[in-house]
C-alpha cells in the first residue's frame, strides 16, 4: 500500500476536486483502486503505487485547470483520467470507408435505438463498438455492455471442454476481437475487471434495467421474436442499444422466426428507432471477402 498527498488551499478546491457527489474520486477508486480521502484542505491517496502516482498527476492537472481557469467539468477529469490509461485507444480513429458506413455512424451518434443489418465484413459491430468507446470515454455512459446469443452452428456445447463459462466463451470472442482492436488490451482488461465494460451472453441480460449505459447485441439475427423483446426491454434511463446482424447467416433452427427480422417488421415506424441496412458494396475487409460473400448470395449456400 502506498499513500501521496496533494495540499489545497481551501476546502471549495477539495470538493470541487471530488467532483459532484463524489464522482471524481469513485472514477479513480474504480479505475485505478486508489482511495480517496480528503481531511480538511488536503487529499490522501492508498492504494498500489502505480495507481497513487497517476491519481495525483491527474488532480494536479485538474487543480491546475481549476486555478487557472476558475472552473473543472467532469468531462475533463474524466477524459484525462482515461487517457492517464496508457492512451484510452490504440490511435485508431472511428471513421467511415464507405457511403453506408457513414450513415451508419451518423444513426449511431444521434439515435438512442440502431438496427443495422448487413452482410460479413462491413464493419457492424466493430463500428458500434469503436462509437461506444468514444462515447465511454467522454463521459455519456458509466457502461459499455456487450452481448450475444450462443447459438450453435453446427457444433455442440456439450461437446467443447469445460464449464458453462468456458464453453460460452468461444461465441463471444468475436466482441473481444472488436474491444481489443479499438483499446489497448490492458485498458480493456481494466475496464473489465472494473465492471467498466461487460461481455456476457444473451442470457445474462434477463431481468436487468441497464441505466446510463452503450448495450451492443450482436449477431441479433440469431435471436427468437422473444428475446429479442427481453433484451429491447432491458434498455434503461440514458441509454443508447444497437443491434447488429446478417439475416442471411441465421443459425436458429428451421422455421424459428427471426427477432432481428420481426423486430424490423414491428419497430421500423417507431421515432426515434433507427434501421440501417449494409450491402457488399460496404464490405471492408479482403476483397476476397466481397465476392465470397456475392456468390453465396446468388447460389443455393444463402442461409434464410
Amino acid at each position: 500500500m502506498f499513500e501521496e498527498s496533494l495540499k489545497l488551499r481551501t476546502n471549495e478546491e477539495a470538493r470541487t476536486l471530488l467532483g459532484p457527489m463524489d464522482s471524481h474520486a469513485r472514477l479513480i477508486k474504480d479505475l485505478l483502486k486508489v482511495s480517496v480521502v480528503v481531511r480538511g484542505e488536503t487529499i490522501r491517496l492508498f492504494g498500489p503505487n502505480e495507481g497513487v502516482n497517476q491519481a495525483r498527476a491527474i488532480f494536479l492537472r485538474a487543480l491546475n485547470r481549476l486555478r487557472t481557469k476558475g472552473s473543472l467539468s467532469s468531462e475533463e477529469f474524466k477524459e484525462w483520467l482515461l487517457d492517464s490509461l496508457s492512451g484510452k485507444r490504440k490511435g485508431r480513429k472511428v471513421e467511415p470507408r464507405t457511403e453506408g458506413q457513414r450513415k451508419y455512424l451518423e444513426a449511431l451518434r444521434k439515435q438512442r435505438m440502431v438496427f443495422v443489418v448487413g452482410p460479413a465484413g462491413t464493419g457492424k459491430t466493430y463500428l458500434a463498438v469503436g462509437v461506444a468507446c468514444e462515447a465511454l470515454a467522454a463521459g455519456e455512459f458509466r457502461k459499455l455492455v456487450l452481448t450475444r446469443p450462443a447459438v450453435e452452428a453446427g457444433e455442440k456445447l456439450g461437446f467443447l471442454p469445460g464449464d458453462y463459462q468456458a464453453k460460452v466463451h468461444p461465441y463471444l470472442r468475436p466482441l473481444y476481437d472488436a474491444l481489443n482492436d479499438i483499446l489497448d488490451p490492458a485498458i480493456a482488461r481494466r475496464y473489465m475487471e472494473n465492471d467498466v465494460i461487460e461481455v456476457c451472453p444473451l442470457a445474462y441480460m434477463r431481468g436487468r434495467t441497464l441505466n446510463d449505459a452503450f448495450i451492443i447485441l450482436d449477431e441479433g439475427q440469431n435471436t427468437t421474436p422473444g428475446q429479442m423483446l427481453m433484451f429491447l426491454t432491458r434498455m434503461g434511463e440514458r441509454s443508447r442499444v444497437v443491434v447488429t446482424g446478417d439475416i442471411t447467416q441465421t443459425d436458429l433452427p428451421k422455421g424459428t422466426i427471426s427477432g432481428l427480422v420481426d423486430a424490423e417488421r414491428k419497430l421500423s415506424n417507431i421515432e426515434g428507432i433507427s434501421f440501417i441496412h449494409l450491402t457488399e458494396k460496404d464490405i471492408v475487409r479482403h476483397q476476397l471477402v466481397q465476392k465470397i460473400v456475392q456468390a453465396y448470395g446468388q447460389g443455393e449456400g444463402k442461409k434464410s
